[in-house]
């Protein structure tokens, strides 16, 4: 009996992962038990609670709260009570001592820095070879808004500072001046989605007080938007383009980046309404949980055979490698 904790099946990059295990696991002969926390950690730890008494085998556990390991520390100790390995995925634990704590105890998900990297490393570079096309004001500086997916989230927090610091870093080492936030009076440098969701809502009601303000006619217009995740970047696409913009050829792209390379954002990239996204590999993802699943299942150690797997020294944590997608090749 395998069971599979979602932190919210409404995140659109958690259902591509839940589609993946889903097909894999029974692929394995296991069906799996899915959960829904919908972003609420005491009904997942309620949930984790009851299929330790109904007999599950293996916890597979996308956490909620990452804000504090408390919560990913109890599951870990009632896993260990109970004798069933338990693996976290995707939304990291970021105390290494939770996973230390418990010799069944791994974790799946991405090196969270890379993906702000790669996208500050891309942004910077479609600016440097765009960057009149860009200044709609014409003043030699791109003013931008970036949208968090939540406060406390290792993802966004890395995402958040390297996707600006890393293109401010290529823009002055060519000469230019750094990003102007669209808001110079503004405390913190991004608008987040305080329910915690990433969300495609969130982002759109934002973007489209902004623009109310914030337009070519006032001479002001955000001219780049970088966003935690693609639903976000799609919520922020459809507010532009509801006013006339990323409306492909013949119209103005703002330029939009994302992270996660969904099906419907690289629709949007190759449509040309969307700029690039940084590809989080859900398939891969998957296909690296299911690893381990198969050495509980041959009854060997957790962590055996991951040799071809990219492991921290000091921990179980097993690294998904992101990759840039602009739409110039397939995957």
């Amino acid at each position: 009996r395998v069971d599979v904790f979602y932190y919210d099946f409404s995140d659109v990059y958690i259902s591509t992962v839940r589609a993946a295990m889903d097909e894999q696991l029974k692929a394995m002969g296991i069906e799996p038990n899915n959960w829904d926390a919908a972003g609420s950690q005491p009904t997942q730890t309620d949930q984790v609670n009851t299929a330790i008494t109904a007999g599950s085998d293996l916890l597979i556990v996308n956490i909620v709260e990452t804000a504090t390991s408390a919560p990913a520390q109890d599951i870990v100790n009632a896993a260990q009570t109970a004798g069933i390995p338990v693996i976290f995925f995707n939304r990291e634990v970021a105390d290494n001592e939770v996973i230390n704590s418990y010799d069944k105890c791994a974790f799946v998900g991405t090196n969270a820095p890379d993906a702000g990297h790669m996208q500050g490393e891309m942004i910077g570079e479609y600016l440097l070879a765009n960057y009149d096309a860009v200044d709609l004001n014409g003043d030699g500086t791109i003013s931008y808004v970036l949208f968090k997916g939540q406060e406390g989230n290792a993802e966004a927090e890395a995402r958040t500072q390297y996707a600006a610091e890393d293109a401010n870093a290529l823009l002055t080492e060519a000469g230019k001046p750094e990003l102007a936030y669209y808001d110079s009076a503004a405390s913190t440098k991004y608008l987040v989605d305080t329910a915690g969701k990433w969300s495609a809502q969130a982002a759109n009601d934002y973007m489209v007080t902004l623009l109310g303000s914030y337009n070519e006619d006032n001479n002001n217009m955000v001219e780049l938007i970088i966003c935690n995740n693609d639903g976000m970047a799609e919520g922020a696409i459809s507010a532009l383009q509801n006013v006339g913009y990323n409306n492909g050829e013949g119209t103005t792209i703002i330029p939009v980046f994302g992270v996660d390379a969904t099906d419907s954002a690289k629709a949007l990239i190759k449509a040309g309404n969307m700029t690039g996204s940084i590809k989080q590999d859900a398939v891969g993802m998957a296909t690296t949980i299911n690893a381990l699943v198969q050495n509980v299942m041959d009854g060997a150690e957790l962590m055996a055979n991951t040799d071809q797997f990219v492991v921290d020294s000091d921990v179980a944590k097993i690294r998904v490698p992101y990759q840039m997608y602009d739409g110039t090749t397939e995957e």
